[in-house]
């Protein structure tokens, strides 16, 4: 494969003298689940690699968003077809978010068992689940369905709702970049228990229950939206404002200047603008068309653009300030905007889809390589590395 050096000597310099810092306060995390993941970690054989367990729980909610996708392309099935997407698909889901949710919070506690912490495995660990936080609202979608006007969501409010999760994920880097401390967000743990409920509810009564109204005519699609917005905008991003300004009270921010504080944010904003411009200008409609593929092609893409600011913020370097992936996206938002590439929009969109997760895919494996290179150990192996 051709291999590109992503990470610069300066960036691997800093990875040298990198120490992990997280803050948990989530009585949630802190007093349930903890104890449990504790307890799980030690069924673990020690000969397997923590990162195999990070690959295995995002391999396998990726196999269901598949599995999905292929029983319901296009977000109609559980409103027009209840009975389409069978009940093992749902009991499946539920076993794949917690199976996933539990390899995610006992992987760094196994490296610490095996004594094989390292940067690598805190990047693979935070890459993918820059990916992951948007394929688990792909597969949700599929409970509310898109096409009930009564109980149902629109594909507006799927896009905004994955843009809210997108963002709180950077905004949540965004404050480590500033104050070097990962505070641990508290819709974090509650979304994945909450997922987990939705799929084990969803597999028993089926997909029926999400289109009954509750009191007051209100849905419990409705009611899940509402605590969307209120674990991502109302618990996480308080927190994340009042930790930076607590650490500049106390002078411990990292960046000297506004400026650079702020730099990270610039690609996601621009990314969050292009991509709206393109929904709401879209002479055919493009997220209606295609919602799946469009949702997806945002996934990756803001996906991309984390992992290197994580990068940024592990080794403590400058955060590049405009990400290269915006220049052929722009392109992209004008030519379908301004009608040029009028029905062959859809294609287009597949076309460019192919091509974001290609390059995010060979970044992260080159990526890996070069780390892999640097320290001196296997990705998915506890073995030394001979160079």
């Amino acid at each position: 494969m051709w291999h590109i050096q992503y990470v610069t000597a300066q960036q691997l310099a800093g990875f040298r003298q990198y120490q992990y810092r997280a803050v948990d306060s989530n009585p949630l995390s802190v007093y349930i689940m903890q104890p449990l993941w504790n307890r799980m970690v030690k069924l673990v054989p020690l000969w397997i690699a923590p990162n195999i367990l990070t690959l295995t729980g995002f391999l396998m909610i990726l196999i269901h968003l598949f599995i999905l996708s292929v029983y319901d392309w296009h977000y109609t099935a559980s409103g027009s077809s209840p009975g389409l997407i069978p009940t093992w698909v749902w009991g499946f889901g539920a076993f794949a978010s917690f199976f996933a949710y539990a390899l995610d919070s006992i992987d760094g506690k196994h490296a610490r068992r095996t004594q094989s912490s390292s940067p690598l495995g805190e990047l693979f660990d935070h890459g993918l689940d820059s990916w992951s936080i948007s394929i688990f609202p792909l597969s949700l979608f599929s409970i509310y369905s898109c096409d009930n006007g009564k109980s149902g969501i629109s594909v507006t409010t799927m896009y905004l709702s994955l843009i809210v999760l997108l963002l709180n994920f950077v905004f949540s880097h965004w404050e480590k970049y500033n104050t070097g401390v990962l505070f641990l967000p508290w819709g974090y743990d509650i979304s994945q228990v909450v997922t987990v409920g939705m799929y084990l509810l969803t597999a028993i009564y089926g997909v029926e229950v999400w289109h009954r109204p509750l009191i007051f005519g209100y849905h419990l699609t409705d009611i899940l939206i509402f605590f969307l917005i209120v674990c991502c905008i109302v618990l996480s991003l308080p927190q994340t404002f009042y930790n930076i300004h607590l650490a500049y009270v106390k002078k411990t921010l990292l960046k000297d200047s506004l400026y650079e504080g702020l730099l990270p944010l610039l690609s996601p904003m621009l990314l969050v603008i292009l991509l709206t411009i393109w929904v709401v200008l879209s002479p055919c409609e493009i997220l209606v068309k295609q919602t799946r593929l469009f949702l997806w092609m945002v996934g990756v893409v803001f996906s991309n653009v984390i992992c290197r600011m994580i990068i940024c913020q592990m080794t403590n370097t400058r955060s590049e300030v405009l990400h290269w992936l915006l220049i052929p996206l722009a392109v992209m938002v004008y030519t379908a905007t301004a009608g040029f590439q009028g029905k062959l929009e859809e294609p287009i969109l597949a076309a460019f889809t192919i091509f974001v997760t290609a390059v995010h895919v060979h970044y992260g494996v080159c990526v890996g390589k070069q780390l892999s290179q640097h320290f001196n150990i296997y990705i998915f192996s506890l073995k030394k590395y001979t160079k």
